[in-house]
C-alpha cells in the first residue's frame, strides 16, 4: 500500500547523501518533497502540516548541523516523526480483570468487520484464550451466515440465535422477525459467562455511510454489554474520507482503538497515517490479506521502517518462530554439527516451513532495501515453491538422501511425476548443491560462511584467482642477495646462527656478537615488576 510513498521518500533522501553539509535551502527542498509525497498519499492536510513543521524544526537544529552524516540524521528525524504520527508505542489489548473481556467491533459496511472478527478470534485463540463470537449484525443479508463460516474456519464458536436478514428467492431482503441486535449482544454476554469464555467479540452492523440510526444502535449495544475495548474497523483504502468517518464514530460511539483492514491494497494509504493522529486513538491491529492468517499486531516503529524501506526484520523473525518448530530446528542444528550433512529431505522440511510463514512476496518486502527490487518481487512466481516441492516429492527416499545417484533415466521419471522438465530438475539440484556446500561450511566453522575462521564462499576465490597469483613468502631461509658483499655478510650470519650465536647484535640493541650480561639488581624497575625476574 505504501509503495508509492516509500519510493518518493527514498528518492528524496538519496539526493541528500551526496552532501556533506546541509544548508537551509537543502532542508527546505527536502521538506517540500516530503509534503508533496504525503499529500499525494491522501494523508490529512492537518497531519501533513504538523508533520513537516516538526521535521523542519528538528532538521534546522543543532542535532543535524553538528552531525557527522546529516543525511542519515534527517532520515532518523523523519522516522521518529512517522512513528509519532502512527501512534508512538504499540499498545496491546486491555483485558478485563474478571472475564469475559468484551470487544465490540464498529465501522462502516464493507470495512471488513465480519472477516476481521474471525481473524481476531483466531489470533486470541492461538494465545491461549477461549473467545466467543456474537452475530449482532442482523441487517446485512447473510451476515450471520458469513460469521458462522468464518468462525468455523477459525476454530471459534459463534453465538447466533437469530438468522438475521436473508436474501429471498425473488432477490429481495427478508428481515427475520424479532431481530433485536441489542438483545442478541446481551444474550451473548450471558452465554460467554455461562460457558466460561474469557473473550467475547461482538460483530455489529454497518452502513454505507454515517447516519444517526447506525450510531444509536452501536451506542445501545455498547451500553448493553459495556465493552472493555471498542475497536473501530476502518478500510485503509478510503483515503481522505477516513478522517471524517473516524471522527464521527469517535463523537457518536467512542472507541478505544483502531483496526486497519485491507492494508494489502494498492491505494495510497493515507488513512493509516491520519487516523491515529486525528483521533488520538492507537492502531492496535492490521489486516493484510484475505486469509485468516493475514492479521498482525500493529507496531508503529515497524510500519515506519517499512515506509522508509528499512525493512521489518523483527516481524519476519516472529513469523519464522511461529512457522518453524523449535524441536525440528534443534534436530537440524545437531545434524549439521555431527557432520551428517544437509539432504533434500531437510530441504523439503525447510520449504514447508516457508510456506507456513505466508506469502514469499510479503516476506521479501520485509527485508531492508527491497524497495529497489519491487518490480522483481512483484514478478516473483509463488508457484515456484510448489514446483520445487513437487519435484522433491517425486523422488525416492534414497534419491532425496543422495542426489548424486540421479542419472538420466531417474531424472526423466522425476520430471514425469512432478509435471516439470529435466531442466527444472537440473536447476534445483544445482541450487541444492550450493546450499549443501554452505551448510557444510557452517557446520565446520560454527557460523556463517565467509566470516573469520571459515573457508571462502563459492566465487570468493581460494584455489584459483584472476590474473597472476600473489607471491607466496618463502619458508625456512631468505633469498640470497645479488650484491657480492651483502651475500658474503648473509653467509657469515647464517654460519653464526648455525653455531648458536646471535649475528650482529641483539634485537634489544645490546650490541656485539655475544649477548651482554645484564645484572637484574642494577635495573630500575617499577614497583611490583621484580617478581617477573624470578627474585
Amino acid at each position: 500500500m505504501f509503495a508509492t510513498l516509500s519510493d518518493r521518500l527514498t528518492a528524496t533522501f538519496k539526493n541528500l547523501r551526496s552532501k556533506g553539509r546541509l544548508s537551509e535551502a537543502d532542508i527546505d527542498a527536502t521538506v517540500r518533497e516530503i509534503r508533496r509525497a504525503l499529500l499525494d498519499a491522501d494523508v490529512a492536510v492537518s497531519v501533513v502540516r504538523a508533520f513537516t513543521g516538526k521535521v523542519r524544526e528538528r532538521a534546522l537544529s543543532e542535532e543535524v548541523s553538528g552531525a557527522l552524516n546529516p543525511a542519515q540524521q534527517v532520515v532518523k528525524i523523519v522516522n521518529d516523526e512517522l512513528v509519532a504520527v502512527l501512534g508512538g508505542e504499540q499498545r496491546p489489548l486491555l483485558f478485563a480483570k474478571t472475564p469475559p473481556t468484551v470487544i465490540l467491533l464498529a465501522g462502516l459496511q464493507g470495512a471488513g468487520k465480519t472477516t476481521l472478527a474471525g481473524k481476531l478470534a483466531r489470533h486470541l485463540r492461538e494465545q491461549g484464550h477461549t473467545p466467543l463470537l456474537v452475530a449482532a449484525d442482523l441487517q446485512r443479508p447473510n451476515a450471520v451466515t458469513q460469521l458462522q463460516v468464518v468462525g468455523e474456519r477459525a476454530g471459534v464458536p459463534v453465538f447466533a440465535p437469530h438468522p438475521g436478514a436473508q436474501e429471498s428467492s425473488e432477490g429481495g431482503v427478508v428481515v427475520a422477525p424479532a431481530a433485536d441486535p441489542v438483545a442478541v449482544a446481551r444474550e451473548g454476554l450471558a452465554t460467554a459467562q455461562a460457558r466460561q469464555h474469557d473473550v467475547l467479540i461482538v460483530d455489529t452492523a454497518g452502513r454505507l455511510g454515517v447516519d444517526a440510526e447506525m450510531m444509536q444502535q452501536a451506542a445501545d449495544i455498547r451500553d448493553a454489554v459495556r465493552p472493555d475495548e471498542v475497536l473501530f474497523v476502518i478500510d485503509a483504502m478510503i483515503g481522505q474520507d477516513a478522517v471524517a468517518t473516524a471522527q464521527a464514530f469517535a463523537d457518536g460511539v467512542g472507541f478505544t482503538g483502531v483496526v486497519l483492514s485491507k492494508l494489502d491494497g494498492d491505494a495510497r494509504g493515507g488513512a493509516a497515517l491520519s487516523v491515529a493522529s486525528v483521533t488520538g486513538r492507537p492502531i492496535l491491529f492490521a489486516s493484510t490479506g484475505e486469509k485468516l492468517t493475514d492479521f498482525e499486531v500493529f507496531h508503529p516503529d515497524r510500519m515506519a521502517s517499512r515506509i522508509l524501506d528499512m525493512g521489518d526484520v523483527l516481524s519476519l523473525i516472529e513469523q519464522a518462530e511461529k512457522a518453524f518448530d523449535a524441536r525440528q530446528a534443534e534436530e537440524m542444528a545437531d545434524k549439521l554439527a555431527s557432520g551428517e550433512g544437509f539432504t533434500l529431505e531437510d530441504f523439503l522440511v525447510q520449504m514447508q516451513g516457508l510456506r507456513q510463514m505466508g506469502s514469499m512476496k510479503k516476506m521479501l518486502t520485509m527485508m531492508p532495501g527491497m524497495g529497489q527490487m519491487r518490480e522483481a518481487i512483484e514478478n516473483f512466481d509463488e508457484r515456484e515453491v510448489d514446483r520445487i516441492e513437487a519435484i522433491i516429492r517425486s523422488m525416492t527416499p534414497a534419491e532425496r538422501r543422495n542426489p548424486k545417484i540421479i542419472n538420466g533415466s531417474r531424472r526423466s521419471r522425476i520430471a514425469r511425476g512432478s509435471g516439470t522438465t529435466a531442466t527444472d530438475i537440473n536447476q534445483l539440484l544445482e541450487r541444492f548443491t550450493a546450499a549443501q556446500k554452505m551448510m557444510k561450511q557452517m557446520s565446520r566453522g560454527g557460523g556463517v560462511p565467509g566470516m573469520p575462521g571459515l573457508g571462502n564462499l563459492p566465487g570468493m576465490g581460494g584455489k584459483k584467482s584472476r590474473g597472476r597469483a600473489a607471491p607466496q613468502p618463502r619458508k625456512g631461509k631468505k633469498g640470497r642477495s645479488g650484491n657480492p658483499a651483502k651475500r658474503a655478510q648473509q653467509e657469515r650470519e647464517a654460519q653464526l646462527r648455525a653455531e648458536g650465536r646471535a649475528p650482529g647484535g641483539s634485537a634489544f640493541g645490546l650490541g656485539g656478537n655475544e649477548q651482554a650480561e645484564v645484572d637484574p639488581a642494577k635495573l630500575e624497575l617499577p614497583p611490583g615488576m621484580e617478581k617477573f625476574l624470578g627474585r
